[in-house]
């Protein structure tokens, strides 16, 4: 191949990858040939003044020209991948970790540079970082940056799953080319690939004698069934390698597996489909934590207020938690520790587990910022991605006075926002699979008022008056009866269809009962048509159960009725409508809620 030729192959916007498999040959060849015959990427400004006069700004985009603008530094100089495009599952929550990252290391002197590619993003702002490089996230972009620039070292964990799944492609691409001198700062790669990997991962946790759900992994549709039949129904399925629960689901017999592997997923042996026993009732957990491969700092552990098989991106979560006892915390926090320190962390970890039958499972370890991050900083008042950016370029946990685990006098809940309203005919139901697009938070001293302020800002404002509409699935009716007394108890009233109505009655409640959907008229859907419904409560049950509810919960969107799927959401509903017939909400700037930490 001529230079010419390759020359006019890259200006045209051909990827190495896309040369080679034309050619016959590696991307590593192709590679190597284009910087031999020195043909480098240029960098252009982006023209921020629209040609007014000269732009100054250091914005810069990639092209194959004869003149580059950009002129590198000889200081320090560290790059941080982020996010990529904004989607479901991966959203602004990585831009603020890298911000607070470049914020972090400008601090220590550290000239800082930033990839990304999304310009609805701070991170994207030209005054944020030293130079901003409006380039795609992969491997060969990310290269050519380090090529031109030769930072000290490249960070990956604040950009989610995408700048993650660059960690070890890029640590070899960095070993192979000996004339660069980049490291991947933080936990290295190899450990991430540990944590990432359901095999290796499940294998460390039994080592270390730490429970998680029977599970296993399939690369065939066969070996699923093989694998789900010795688990036993319900299985949670989920490719690996994805973020926000992409093509997750909760599969109930055989029929659905089949369906779910013909439909959801492409099976190999690169990508195996991971199957884990469905903790059906259980209490899951996060925990965001810093670790500087010696000391563990716990940001915060998270309750989720909705159960287990909700992804926890869709979840509600409190800070701290309300139902937990010291010796499930007490062990949430040895599990934490433990597993920091045997994956050699350096930056931040996230964990998720599940707590039921008095055992608590560890159901995976992200070694990367998490969605959650904000919320915990805000919660408790750590900048938790500075400390781990610092920690990642060697300034221990001990040195940065950051040892000791907060506990807030006060309580959070972060509630998400969901996009049902602006897509006409989808079922609201939660499910495995990321659905939120946004979230918010409430502060108050009590857990009640702390829900009531969360869903207020996410434009689910719970009544103080008028009629609740319930219809509850058998396993939940236990509890129906503390949500019932502190309904009533706040002066609202309770109508219901015909089994929950029985089931109230029994224990002495006053309920009015109204027909089913299918039934005929009035039913709750006519009341919500008439404002005459101010919360929609609604747990289904099996897969038939959930398709019968759908009319309901999509005309309590349609209806802009708050309505709730969980009897764990339900819970804390009650609580929050009985905590303000009781009180007042505080004021309180969130900086005042620190100062007295």
């Amino acid at each position: 191949m001529t230079r010419e030729t390759l020359f006019c192959a890259k200006r045209m916007g051909f990827t190495d990858e896309e040369i080679g498999k034309l050619t016959g040959r590696t991307r590593e060849d192709i590679n190597d040939m284009r910087r031999q015959m020195g043909i480098t990427t240029t960098y252009k400004m982006v023209d921020t003044c629209a040609a007014e006069f000269a732009a100054e700004t250091p914005y810069y985009y990639s092209c194959y020209e004869e003149m580059c603008e950009n002129e590198p530094t000889d200081g320090k100089k560290v790059l941080i991948l982020g996010a990529g495009p904004i989607r479901i599952g991966q959203g602004m929550e990585f831009d603020y970790c890298t911000v607070h990252a470049v914020s972090a290391l400008r601090e220590e002197g550290i000239e800082t540079h930033i990839i990304n590619n999304n310009p609805e993003t701070v991170s994207t702002d030209y005054d944020t970082s030293d130079k901003l490089f409006f380039e795609p996230l992969t491997l060969e972009d990310v290269m050519n940056v380090i090529e031109r620039e030769r930072p000290w070292g490249v960070m990956v964990q604040f950009g989610g799953q995408t700048s993650v799944n660059l960690a070890l492609p890029l640590q070899r691409e960095l070993q192979r080319r000996s004339d660069l001198d980049t490291v991947i700062l933080g936990t290295t790669p190899e450990d991430m690939d540990i944590a990432e990997d359901r095999e290796r991962f499940n294998k460390m946790l039994q080592g270390m004698g730490i429970p998680q759900p029977e599970a296993g992994y399939a690369t065939s549709e066969a070996g699923a069934r093989e694998v789900a039949a010795g688990i036993g129904y319900p299985v949670l399925v989920r490719p690996s390698y994805v973020l926000g629960g992409r093509a997750m689901e909760i599969v109930y017999d055989e029929n659905d597996l089949n369906r779910y592997m013909n439909e959801a997923v492409r099976v190999s042996p690169e990508r195996p489909v991971l199957i884990d026993n469905f903790l059906e009732g259980a209490i899951e957990i996060d925990v965001d934590a810093i670790c500087d491969g010696e000391d563990v700092l716990i940001g915060a552990i998270m309750e989720h207020i909705e159960e287990a098989g909700i992804h926890s991106g869709d979840s509600a979560c409190v800070i701290p938690p309300q139902s937990l006892g010291q010796y499930v915390l007490d062990t949430v926090r040895d599990y934490v520790k433990r597993i920091a320190l045997a994956l050699r962390v350096k930056g931040i970890l996230n964990i998720q587990m599940a707590y039921k039958d008095r055992v608590v499972y560890v159901l995976e370890a992200n070694p990367r910022s998490s969605r959650t991050i904000p919320f915990v900083s805000k919660a408790v008042g750590l900048p938790l991605a500075k400390i781990a950016a610092r920690a990642m370029i060697g300034i221990t946990l001990k040195e940065q006075g950051y040892l000791q685990e907060p506990r807030p006098g006060h309580v959070s809940v972060k509630e998400v926002l969901l996009p049902f309203d602006k897509l006409p005919g989808a079922d609201p139901l939660l499910s495995p699979e990321m659905r939120s697009t946004g979230e918010v938070m409430g502060v108050d001293y009590s857990y009640g008022l702390a829900f009531f302020k969360a869903e207020l800002a996410a434009d689910n404002a719970l009544p103080l008056e008028g009629k609740v509409f319930m219809s509850i699935r058998d396993e939940d009716k236990p509890v129906l009866v503390q949500i019932a007394r502190k309904i009533t108890d706040a002066g609202l009233e309770i109508i219901a269809t015909s089994g929950t109505v029985r089931y109230l009655s029994g224990k002495g409640f006053d309920v009015t009962e109204i027909k089913k959907v299918h039934d005929g008229s009035p039913n709750v859907i006519d009341l919500m048509r008439k404002e005459d419904v101010g919360l929609v409560i609604n747990t289904p049950t099996s897969r038939m159960s959930y398709k019968d509810g759908r009319g309901i919960r999509r005309a309590a969107v349609d209806y802009a009725v708050p309505y709730i799927t969980t009897i764990q959401a339900a819970m804390a509903a009650a609580d929050a409508i009985e905590a303000m017939s009781r009180g007042e909400l505080t004021i309180k700037s969130i900086g005042e809620y620190h100062l007295e930490m």
